[in-house]
């Protein structure tokens, strides 16, 4: 069987317009596309709030080889408005609509899926991808629970797939120089990461269980979950406030902070103890249906003593640092400490109350002796562009966030989530991500998967 290249040029040949699939391609958008044999056909799963951020992204590379062939969402009242939006970038050539992201995994025409469903179906649609053969971009956090991100990285692995995570600090440029800056001694021995997520959250309200609409496949929508009546405060976006399917603030926003703490800190390891306290405040449950807490305080050591602080406020807030940071970090080293703020950064000597380093600071390099080695993203345009210069040249060391770099860093806010639904200070063994001695906080590194939405022992 001649493969879709091959199909495509073929096809082309004498002809002023072509179709792959149900897609019409007019003489000139085909003419952008057939010189580069590398073209890469993705399917986007999850249509809502950052699905929109993903399709505008890869459909943006439409001139540079990438085509959203197929978008999928559960619910097909967003399916003929993705399809428009999409098209826009497209030269008019609107992809399919599907419903079961399953039928995105059999399309052989498929080469990659960004993934920007709820939480709770991160893990299995990756797992299904590998074994489908593609590549996955997919959203944080990587995981809705840790068993499920081993097996993610796992899955990645065993089916040579290249998988990447959406925490796209790591493909900015002027975070990439903070960590350089951080790695090579800037404020000396860094000792202490703090990561903050002050994010007004108000109360969404309460409502009845009622029947799912007409649009949504429900059940695909529970898929691992465990089943419960469907209600429209636990649905779309709500979904977050809820352990069966989100993990709260703290692993929304939070996943991205922690990421920049656990990078800043250079640690490639699990921390050994972890504690967690919140509640929340200024909402009554006859008010509101959410379980996770709107205020959270959680503190990590590592075994070398170094400590990871993280704080979630969704009331009432200052800001911290002079920068007025509210979803950003802050490291504290033996010779100074450090904000950053969005993608900017400061860097303040001993007791100074003026930077001394910056992004935009020439004083940023001579701190670190002049070294400028930190290295621009493959790919040079952001994170999407650094996750299809990977399926190009088909290097993992390509990635600026491998599954194995995304879970590590999705698991802080998963510990965290733990110790607080466990009311207790929990040490935990990295090597086989275990906490020692809880059996309550055990049965939280995974969940009862329903049928037949199931993530096996080995994928």
């Amino acid at each position: 069987m001649e493969n879709r290249r091959t199909f495509i040029k073929k096809t082309a040949i004498g002809t002023a317009g072509v179709s792959v699939g149900l897609t019409a391609f007019s003489a000139k958008s085909y003419g952008r596309i057939l010189g580069a044999n590398d073209r890469i056909n993705m399917g986007v799963i999850g249509l809502r709030g950052r699905g929109k951020g993903l399709m505008n992204g890869f459909s943006a590379m439409y001139g540079d080889g990438v085509f959203i062939k197929t978008v999928c969402d559960v619910d097909s009242e967003y399916h003929e408005s993705s399809r428009e939006l999409v098209a826009e970038k497209q030269d008019g050539n609107k992809p399919d609509a599907v419903q079961d992201l399953r039928k995105v995994f059999e399309d052989p025409e498929i080469d990659a899926v960004a993934m920007a469903t709820p939480n709770h179906w991160h893990a299995l649609g990756t797992v299904w991808a590998c074994q489908a053969g593609k590549h996955v971009y997919v959203e944080k956090p990587s995981s809705h629970n840790i068993w499920e991100g081993r097996k993610m990285v796992e899955a990645a692995r065993k089916y040579n797939s290249l998988v990447q995570v959406g925490f796209q600090n790591r493909s900015i440029s002027n975070v990439m120089q903070a960590m350089n800056f951080l790695h090579n001694g800037g404020i000396g021995d860094v000792f202490m990461a703090r990561g903050t997520c002050f994010k007004p959250r108000d109360s969404f309200g309460i409502s009845l269980d009622s029947e799912a609409p007409a649009s949504l496949d429900y059940d695909m929508w529970l898929g691992p979950a465990s089943y419960r009546p469907y209600n429209e405060k636990r649905g779309h976006y709500n979904w977050h406030w809820h352990w069966n399917t989100g993990n709260g603030d703290t692993g929304n926003q939070g996943p991205h902070q922690f990421d920049i703490a656990r990078w800043g800190l250079g640690k490639k390891v699990h921390p050994v103890k972890v504690q967690s306290m919140g509640n929340i405040f200024g909402v009554s449950p006859q008010e509101c249906s959410q379980e996770t807490p709107n205020t959270q305080t959680s503190i990590f050591e590592y075994e070398d003593g170094k400590i990871l602080e993280f704080e979630t406020r969704g009331r009432f807030t200052n800001s911290e640092a002079p920068s007025g940071v509210k979803i950003g970090n802050l490291f504290y080293g033996t010779e100074g400490w450090m904000e950053i703020n969005g993608s900017s950064w400061k860097a303040y000597y001993g007791r100074e109350e003026e930077p001394f380093a910056g992004s935009g600071m020439e004083a940023g390099d001579a701190a670190v002796g002049g070294d400028k080695s930190f290295r621009a993203a493959p790919g040079g345009g952001g994170h999407f562009s650094n996750f299809i210069a990977a399926v190009k040249s088909g290097q993992r060391t390509d990635l600026t966030c491998d599954i194995l770099v995304g879970h590590m860093s999705t698991c802080l806010p998963h510990l965290g989530n733990i110790a607080y639904r466990v009311g207790e200070t929990l040490e935990f063994n990295g090597e086989f991500e275990k906490f020692i001695d809880n059996q309550e906080a055990n049965m939280l590194l995974t969940r009862k998967y329903r049928h037949p939405y199931v993530i096996p022992q080995v994928v």
